[in-house]
């Protein structure tokens, strides 16, 4: 099984990404950290039912790296935006074994003191135009969500739209339940829905 991790704000800048998210949603992001293997770096806000929220960009400062980068962000331009949803599993290989080709292979990463694995595909860009999930499977302790203050935001909804929505819905049949996520058929794109203290808030792709 694989449960729902996170969402993922992509921007030109990381200064760009988290403004967007702040002025959203009425709060500030906490610093993150750079990652290695694809350079990118992130600041992040804790959100209620275990879930957080990073803001996420190509770091300037970093080398360019020997493969592309997670989350298709060698080809993000224009405004920040939802660009992905990120569900976690305790055995990443076999999981990937029994879904669909083309969600990727494993990638050791790190930030700090945080150990993972991603599943990246060879591209960056994951199944579905990015609406799939990516998969990630944590070997450190605590959560990065235990790690975040508190925010009083809950995520309500995260709404994936796309053509093949059919296809999309039966490749994760069997693998994951969460009411939270809803897969519907129309053009490309993400929706969140939060209730925070200033009432119901919007992110979108």
């Amino acid at each position: 099984m694989i449960t729902f991790d996170h969402i993922a704000i992509a921007g030109e800048t990381l200064e760009a990404a988290r403004a967007y998210v702040e002025d959203a949603l009425g709060v500030t992001l906490q610093d993150g950290g750079a990652h290695d293997v694809f350079f990118t770096h992130n600041a992040l806000l804790g959100l209620e039912d275990g879930l957080y929220l990073e803001a996420i960009a190509i770091n300037p400062h970093a080398p360019q790296p020997d493969r592309p980068r997670w989350f298709d962000l060698d080809r993000f331009k224009g405004a920040p935006r939802l660009t992905n949803w990120i569900c976690r599993t305790d055995d990443l290989r076999n999981t990937l074994e029994k879904l669909p080709a083309g969600f990727g292979t494993p990638v050791a990463l790190k930030r700090g003191d945080l150990r993972w694995q991603m599943a990246v595909p060879q591209d960056g860009i994951l199944p579905f135009d990015n609406c799939g999930p990516a998969l990630i499977e944590w070997q450190s302790a605590p959560h990065p969500a235990e790690r975040l203050r508190p925010s009083g935001i809950t995520l309500r909804r995260l709404t994936i739209t796309h053509p093949q929505a059919d296809g999309l819905n039966a490749a994760l049949r069997g693998h994951m339940q969460d009411d939270r996520i809803v897969i519907e058929t129309g053009p490309v794109g993400m929706h969140a829905e939060f209730d925070t203290p200033h009432g119901l808030r919007t992110l979108g792709s």
